[in-house]
């Protein structure tokens, strides 16, 4: 039991840290417009800095939104099946996703390790993005 509740701690942690990057994300993204358009000048690697800022949101907030159940679930169909067949749909999808799961999982990490490259403008490393995709996806799981 204290070892969910750490896991619980740490999804929460993550998920803070996604949440104040949507922050300078949005600051960004204001200063980048209002200089394409009060200057016709954009911000010097304003595009890469929202991708990995996007990619942090993204990745760190995935798995307490699945700790939650936040994700949209459209139940039209499942609604009108048995308990029984609801319970067979939410395995298979449940496996289905572990699956995928896994697999980026693997391969962040094996991407991760082996990267070298830098973005174009910001001379940024990529390979701390890509192990975040495989640690994210580890936290995913339960």
């Amino acid at each position: 039991m204290a070892i969910e509740n750490l896991r619980q701690l740490i999804r929460k942690r993550a998920c803070s840290i996604g949440m104040l990057m949507v922050i300078p994300l949005a600051a960004l993204t204001v200063a980048d417009a209002a200089g394409r358009f009060c200057f016709d000048t954009p911000l010097p690697g304003s595009f890469e800095l929202s991708e990995y800022f996007l990619a942090v949101v993204v990745l760190t907030g995935a798995a307490y939104t699945q700790q939650v159940k936040g994700h949209v679930a459209v139940d039209l169909v499942t609604d009108r099946c048995s308990a029984r067949v609801r319970a067979v749909i939410a395995s298979v999808t449940g496996m289905a996703s572990l699956f995928i799961v896994a697999v980026l999982v693997w391969q962040g990490a094996a991407a991760g390790m082996v990267e070298t490259t830098v973005s174009d403008q910001l001379r940024i490393p990529q390979w701390p993005f890509r192990l975040l995709a495989a640690v994210a996806g580890g936290r995913w799981t339960r």
